[in-house]
């Protein structure tokens, strides 16, 4: 039930980041919805894979690859979820960067 929880209030922050960036469009709750489980699932098993193989270069960087990770993820569920659209590279930054921070307090709010 926690989880089902955690999956709607990611995309009601995924709907949040849609209202206030403009280069991001999400037609209605349940694209949210999808894209809160697909950016969920790609962080979590396709993101420590990237992670591993672009440790030297993330280490180079200090760790500020793991954003350039991040956007990537990002643009690759707007490519799969249909009604999900990413301006570019920098929104999808920004928007991986917001998503994390909107979770984090709505999370933090459930505790």
């Amino acid at each position: 039930m926690n989880f089902i929880f955690k999956i709607l209030l990611s995309a009601l922050a995924v709907l949040a980041i849609a209202y206030i960036l403009p280069g991001v469009q999400v037609d209605d709750y349940v694209t949210a919805i999808w894209v809160a489980v697909v950016v969920g699932l790609l962080f979590s098993i396709l993101k420590p894979i990237l992670v591993v193989l672009t440790l030297p270069v993330t280490i180079l960087t200090l760790g500020l690859f793991l954003f350039v990770i991040n956007a990537a993820l990002v643009l690759l569920a707007g490519n799969w979820i249909d009604g999900f659209h990413i301006a570019g590279f920098w929104t999808a930054l920004l928007f991986s960067i917001l998503l994390t921070l909107f979770e984090s307090i709505l999370y933090k709010l459930i505790e």
